[in-house]
């Protein structure tokens, strides 16, 4: 069996300050986002229980993807195709989608493509879909459960208050949810050993697309503004001993409509 997983590194949400009502990502290290990082360890998961199967980690992003892919590498998969040509990035969902389904057709045999069901930083949940329709391939999204057997795909997915289980027959697209398993962490043997692992690098030619047709020159969605909500603070002081403090905190809540009288 081939898989193809699709990964994408995002800025450490946990790293990342506000100025100005805008989101500072100059020196924010970037990592794996977590349903990333299922996709990866399902892939892995089927590929221990067949035995005869290969992985290929597809990640478009920046040079730092050289460093960070090991992490995917080591966690199960045999080869990765980075996409980190400068003219593929500012792309947005529909770009995404555009470039890895050429990079896909470029692999040439995949029976299964894994995505996460959305990015940590933005999710959308469109690459996905897109994907799969520009593949001509059915998806199933939402995945918690996944067994495959006979050339079938049996899954269950997450429809919020209820799961829904589904067939499809291989090839197809999922994408998973993070209730559907643990991910686990390299040893360092593994990842020693993930470096020797193949890698190629492809730009826009390379996968059959014009530099008019990736990244911002390919915009579907024009982004009018990316802002933190507005905060307005009263800054106010309170003086005076504890008792008084706190009668006067009691009563301005009163005002503001956040106690009851």
């Amino acid at each position: 069996m081939d898989i193809v997983v699709c990964m994408k590194q995002v800025p450490d949400l946990q790293q990342i300050r506000i100025k100005e009502r805008k989101p500072v990502l100059e020196g924010v290290p970037l990592l794996w986002g977590d349903l990333d990082k299922n996709a990866i360890e399902e892939a892995a998961k089927i590929k221990e229980k067949l035995g005869d199967a290969k992985i290929t980690v597809v990640a478009k992003g920046s040079e730092k993807l050289q460093q960070g892919i090991l992490e995917p590498l080591a966690m199960g998969a045999d080869e990765a195709v980075l996409l980190t040509d400068p003219a593929f990035q500012g792309s947005d969902s529909m770009g995404t989608a555009r470039v890895l389904a050429k990079a896909i057709e470029k692999i040439g045999d995949y029976d299964l493509i894994i995505l996460g069901e959305g990015s940590t930083d933005n999710y959308s949940g469109l690459v996905g879909s897109a994907l799969a329709e520009l593949l001509d391939l059915p998806e199933i999204t939402y995945v918690r459960e996944l067994d495959i057997e006979d050339g079938k795909v049996k899954a269950v997915r997450n429809v919020e208050e209820s799961f829904e289980v589904v067939e499809a027959d291989l090839p197809v697209l999922l994408t998973v949810a993070q209730e559907i398993n643990e991910p686990r962490l390299p040893k360092f043997m593994a990842i020693r050993k993930a470096g020797a692992k193949p890698r190629h690098e492809w730009g826009p030619a390379d996968i059959g697309l014009s530099a008019d047709k990736v990244g911002k020159n390919a915009l579907s969605v024009e982004v009018l503004s990316n802002l933190a909500p507005e905060q307005d603070r009263k800054n106010i002081i309170l003086e005076g001993d504890l008792d008084e403090k706190i009668d006067t905190l009691v009563d301005a809540l009163i005002k503001e409509g956040v106690l009851g009288r």
